[in-house]
């Protein structure tokens, strides 16, 4: 076969066929699927799927997702295994309180009082409990203590790899971003140039506002949450961490901070400065330029 043009949906293993249908020669084109969706005219079936696709790869305005590398996908993979264990194991710290307050044991949230709880399941000399609980509650006990260790493996792994990235050593200078946004940047975008600003970097995280606007009158809803929401809360959360200390600061970034928060809600004032956070990061990244506080 000729080299041609390949349209496919950005959805499992589409950069894997990616990478090998470029291997031989073809233009390979990842397309969101909610953009290929409104090219299907019939039912949903392989034949209109695959129309959908031959459509839409055709439109002057298709937006189409780069191809990730292997090393990409493997940087990415890190992330998404470390969010999958922290889930399990905030569900499981929930399951061990939920039992034990069925028996009137309630304990504080922070990590205090969880070994408490801790203390008081594994002690074989406490009555309080019934017999044959204790041997089940141990299980939840031992999973939480695995977790807790693969957790902090992962942790150590994206230090490592932050460290050895020339690119994330730039990007943690920014106050609020830590090895762990800086990795997932650079795994995600590997080309900054495909965004035309950081307000486009941004709007793909899907920090800015949501437009609708008719007649010439505009009117701006809360952000749009597009993109991918694990970078977006991590930009949300680095941000936040900035917010709580601004109270008594000055200078560049905390004045700017904290006259916000004169005017705006603490949330509000939050989800701006993740939105800066992600504007100067791309501005780093793009330009290749280093941190310089006002």
């Amino acid at each position: 076969m000729p080299p041609c043009i390949v349209g496919l949906e950005a959805g499992s293993g589409a950069h894997h066929w990616a990478r090998e249908l470029a291997k031989l020669g073809h233009d390979v084109r990842l397309m969101p699927p909610q953009f290929v969706k409104p090219y299907v005219k019939t039912n949903k079936n392989d034949a209109a799927d695959a129309g959908a696709c031959c459509e839409a790869v055709q439109r002057p305005g298709m937006r189409f997702v780069p191809t990730k590398t292997i090393e990409q996908q493997a940087a990415m993979a890190l992330h998404r295994v470390r969010d999958h264990l922290i889930s399990r194991r905030t569900a499981t710290i929930n399951a061990l309180r939920g039992h034990l307050a069925e028996y009137g044991v309630v304990a504080q949230v922070q990590r205090t009082g969880l070994r408490q709880l801790f203390d008081l399941v594994i002690d074989d000399q406490d009555q309080s409990l019934d017999p044959t609980l204790k041997p089940v509650l141990r299980m939840l006990v031992d999973e939480i203590v695995s977790m807790d260790a693969r957790i902090s493996d992962l942790d150590r792994r994206v230090k490592d790899a932050a460290r050895d990235s020339e690119a994330c050593r730039r990007l943690v200078e920014i106050p609020g971003i830590g090895p762990l946004i800086a990795t997932a940047v650079t795994a995600a975008v590997s080309d900054e140039t495909r965004f035309s600003s950081g307000r486009h970097f941004a709007a793909w995280l899907g920090l800015t506002p949501r437009q609708h606007s008719s007649g010439g009158k505009e009117r701006l809803l809360g952000i749009s949450k597009r993109g991918d929401a694990y970078m977006r809360r991590q930009f949300v959360n680095g941000a936040r961490s900035l917010v709580r200390i601004a109270d008594g600061r000055s200078g560049g970034l905390w004045d700017w901070i904290n006259a916000l928060l004169q005017r705006r809600s603490f949330n509000v004032v939050t989800v701006a400065v993740a939105n800066k956070l992600a504007r100067v990061a791309w501005a780093i990244q793009a330009r290749g330029t280093r941190w310089k506080p006002a």
